[in-house]
Formats: C-alpha cells, structure tokens, sequence
C-alpha cells in the first residue's frame, strides 16, 4: 500500500475510513482491504474530494460488489463507494433519472409501476453505475438501448454531463474517462402496462431462479459469451457461442480449487463454496479458460471485473 496516513488524505464530509477490508461488500466474499474506502456525502463532495486527491493516487469506483473480484492483497489508491445520497429514482415523463447507487431491480420496478420499460434491468445484479460502464443486458435488451445521459465526476474533480453515444457503449464494455465515477444516468424508457410490466418481471425471475444458482456465492456470469454480438452489443443469435457451453464441453462443469467450484447448475457461474479465496476463485478461472482453449480453440474473456493485489 501507499504511504499515506489519514492526514493526507483531503477532506471530506462523508466518510473515509483506511484499511477497510472489502470482502464483506462483495457477493463472492474475499479479498484484502482497501488502502482507504471513501463514501461521499453527495455529488459536491465527491467532486472536492477527487479535486484535491493527488492524481497518482488510483481510484476505483465500486458498487455492490456482484460483479468483483478483489484480490487477496487488497486495492491501491481510493475505492469510491456511492451511498443513500447517490441512489434516487424519479420518473420524468419518458424519462427515468436514477443515481448510480439505485440498484438495478429497484429502477425496474420503480419504472414499471410508473408504466414505463425497464424490465431487463429487474434481474441483473449490481447498480445502475455498473450497469452502465459494463453496458448491462439480457432478454435482448442492453443499457444501450434506453440510455440517454450520464453525469460524471471526472477524476480531477470536474462535474459533467454527456450523452449515451459518447460513452463507446460496446459489449459488456464502455470508454469512460480512467478514474471516472458515474454518479447519474437518465433512460429514455418505453411506454408499457405496469400490470403487464410486472408480470413480465414475475416470470424473469422465475426462470432466472430455476436456471442459475441465486442461492450461491457468484458474481454472476464469469466469462463473456465469445462471439456473435455486434459492436453496440446487441446479440446475434445466429452466430452466439455460449461460454457455458464451451465450459460444459471441456468438461470444467464443477471444477474445482480450494474452496471454488464451477457451479454444477450453470457452469459459467464460478462460485465460493465455502472458504475460497480471491486467489482460488482467479486460478480456477484461468484453469476454465486454458481448458476450453484446450478443447475449443476459443478464448474466453473475464466477465467479472479483478481488481488489486495478489496477497
């Protein structure tokens, strides 16, 4: 870690705390700490704070942890993590604003009972603020499609609001300014029936629970499906590789490292069965990957984001 004590660190009215372990904030439930996790109080001091924090110090924006590794050494720098005052849903007309911190099934439910469509987002895990830099989707409906505008806090401190088509939205990508942290997004939502709405959000639930380990400790997909989107990442079902499929064929369905296993009910859902540490969880993974490069010729591509130090 950095040599810094709390002294130097710029001030700020939220709270800052050095040393903050962050396997508790994540859904797989490992990893070091942070060399300090901050939680602004609102957009101005979030903005001061980022103004004043020396720029060779990294930042790292983080929500809920459901699409995350950290890694057993813990995070350099300043790990950014938005709060109550970053997590309002409004319905403007046509228009959806949600701060970064709403998480994704709220917004859906909120727009639903309001009659506007959301629904892809009921049954995707994380915030709004990972939604977006990671141009979330499924159902064949992507962030990329309804997102109208972010604002962000620029790593020097600067507030800014740009539109969607400036992001570079691509597949489970985007091209954020290094050190960005996205404190707001607006989608532009169709008009639907909220009782209709809600039943569509019913049987997504449904089927997710019945074909994904909901109960386990994931962060979700593992691997990007390999092909067959477009750049916009919009999907071609005529061309789709399924990387569970790959993993299933490389015979990688309930591999397993220390306390990691590929999950025996979806096996693209790499999971802590109890123990595992960040370094467990990382090399099964490459161990998937090697396999099914072994097998198929196809090299898969994390989908969950690493982030740190090996211990």
């Amino acid at each position: 870690m950095r040599d810094l004590t709390v002294t130097d660190w710029p001030p700020l009215r939220g709270t800052l705390t050095e040393g903050r372990p962050l396997a508790d904030l994540t859904w797989l439930r490992v990893g070091g700490p942070a060399e300090a996790l901050v939680q602004p109080a609102d957009v101005a001091d979030l903005s001061a704070f980022l103004a004043a924090l020396p720029l060779d110090v990294p930042v790292f924006p983080m929500g809920v942890g459901s699409n995350l590794i950290v890694r057993d050494g813990g995070v350099r720098g300043a790990v950014i993590r938005l709060g109550r005052g970053f997590n309002g849903i409004a319905v403007e007309g046509s228009r959806v604003r949600t701060g970064a911190a709403a998480l994704d099934a709220h917004v859906a439910r909120r727009a639903a009972e309001a009659g506007r469509d959301l629904t892809f987002l009921r049954t995707i895990p994380g915030t709004v603020g990972g939604a977006v830099r990671m141009n979330a989707g499924c159902y064949g409906a992507y962030v990329a499609d309804v997102l109208a505008e972010v604002t962000l806090v620029l790593r020097d401190g600067r507030v800014v609001t740009i539109p969607a088509a400036e992001l570079g939205l691509a597949y489970r990508s985007s091209a954020l300014p290094e050190g960005a942290v996205i404190v707001e997004a607006v989608f532009e939502a169709p008009e639907g029936d909220p009782a209709a709405l809600a039943a569509r959000m019913e049987a997504q639930v449904a089927k997710r629970d019945a074909t994904q380990p909901t109960k386990d400790r994931t962060a979700g997909s593992t691997f990007r499906n390999p092909s067959g989107f477009s750049s916009t990442g919009r999907a071609d079902d005529t061309h789709e590789l399924k990387a569970w499929k790959l993993i299933d064929d490389a015979g990688m369905r309930g591999a397993r490292r220390g306390g990691a296993v590929m999950n025996p009910l979806h096996a693209n859902f790499l999971t802590n069965a109890g123990g595992a540490t960040a370094a467990d969880l990382e090399s099964l993974g490459e161990a998937v990957r090697k396999a099914v490069y072994d097998h198929a010729g196809v090299s898969l591509e994390w989908e969950i984001m690493r982030v740190g130090d090996p211990a």
